[in-house]
């Protein structure tokens, strides 16, 4: 049935192809993106980030950090000991120390993430 025998007064209307974003980029959109970008092959680009994780994964296993600058930090960071609570029965529990990864956001990650809108300029109004 074609758009303009829905009924008298509606006519064809052309749509406009959308491109739908990605809202949730996952490795293989990435591998994808990043191979797209630099026309390199995928298995390149796979093989590059593959790399780089395991780089940034043993430097910080070593209590080390991996700074990038601009895009940010990342790092092992100490969690001292604490009390906790089991949901289920309400009772005090040990939560023991622990070495977690952390990243730290750099300067132009938080610039490009936080966009303010422009602000409009004040026009002054002519006194008469």
């Amino acid at each position: 049935m074609k758009l303009s025998n829905i009924n008298r007064y509606s006519r064809p209307v052309k749509l406009k192809v959308l491109t739908i974003k990605i809202l949730h980029r996952g490795k293989p959109e990435l591998i994808a993106a990043i191979a797209a970008e630099t026309e390199k092959p995928k298995k390149c680009v796979e093989a590059i980030l593959k790399s780089f994780t395991d780089n940034v994964v043993a430097e910080v296993a070593k209590k080390g950090k991996v700074q990038l600058i601009g895009f940010g930090t990342f790092e092992a960071r100490e969690r001292a000991a604490r009390t906790g609570k089991n949901p289920q029965t309400g009772k005090d529990i040990k939560i023991a120390a622990a070495t977690v990864p952390a990243f730290k956001a750099g300067k132009l990650f938080k610039d490009a993430v936080n966009v303010k809108p422009a602000k409009k300029k004040a026009t002054k109004k002519a006194k008469k």
